[in-house]
This record gives C-alpha cells, sequence and structure tokens, in this order.
C-alpha cells in the first residue's frame, strides 16, 4: 500500500473534479450497476497516470458535448477491494493500471489500458475518450 500522505493529491485531481472515490467492493458494484454510463478510471501513481491518463480524463470531461451519467475512480495500491472488484467487471481485459473503462447500464462497453495510455498525450487520451462518449453516451 502506497502511503496516503503520496496518493492523496493524486486522488483529489480527480475527486475535485466530480469523481466519486470508491474504496470498497460494494461502492464499485452499486456504482457500476447504475443505469447509464459510468466512467471509471483506475488510478496510479506512475508518471503515465499523472502526466497523460487524469488530465486527459479530465480534458475530455471539459471538451465533450456528452458526459457520462456517472464518474468513479478507485486507485491501485491503494483500494484493494475496490479495485480487485473493478478489475473483476473489467474481464477479459488483465489487470492494468492506469486504465479507463466506460461501463453502460452496468456492462463494459469500452475499455483503455494501460499501454493504451503510456507514450500517448493528454490530448490523445481527450480525443479517444470523447469519440467514445460520442458513441455510448446518451
Amino acid at each position: 500500500m502506497y502511503p496516503e500522505h503520496l496518493t492523496t493529491p493524486m486522488k483529489l485531481e480527480l475527486t475535485d473534479n466530480g469523481f466519486a472515490d470508491l474504496t470498497s467492493a460494494t461502492q464499485v458494484e452499486e456504482t457500476v450497476a447504475k443505469e447509464g454510463t459510468t466512467l471509471l478510471v483506475i488510478n496510479s501513481v506512475c508518471g503515465c497516470a499523472a502526466g497523460t491518463c487524469r488530465p486527459g480524463v479530465l480534458h475530455s470531461l471539459q471538451t465533450s458535448t456528452k458526459k457520462p451519467s456517472q464518474l468513479a475512480t478507485v486507485f491501485a495500491g491503494v483500494d484493494a477491494e475496490a479495485v480487485a472488484k473493478a478489475r473483476e467487471l473489467m474481464l477479459p481485459y488483465p489487470p492494468s493500471s492506469p486504465s479507463i473503462a466506460l461501463f453502460k447500464d452496468g456492462e463494459l462497453v469500452h475499455f483503455i489500458e494501460r499501454h493504451h495510455i503510456e507514450g500517448r498525450s493528454a490530448e490523445m487520451i481527450s480525443e479517444h475518450l470523447v469519440a467514445v462518449y460520442d458513441e455510448f453516451v446518451d
């Protein structure tokens, strides 16, 4: 587990922008099961989370005309129970952090793995997500 003083600012980058901080399996299940679309970010301490994942996600929400119904995040290396449940719901994809999932009415409809985040700019991730919102968000 990472120390709280290290991860708190990384969590706040998302939670200060409307993301629910899910810390239990029950919270993940309940959030994902809601009607509509849920954007779930598996947050991480790595450089690609800080440099491109979180900024790309936030930019997509600022620029898209369509927005997911729910925004949520779990933190790898911190919220073990919540992350395990999120990864279970993201099968058949292997564990990946950071990663970004979009659920619609409880079903996984799009998943962005770490290898699709690494080496890409925040703008590229944002553009990708805006296209995903256009396809799946009502």
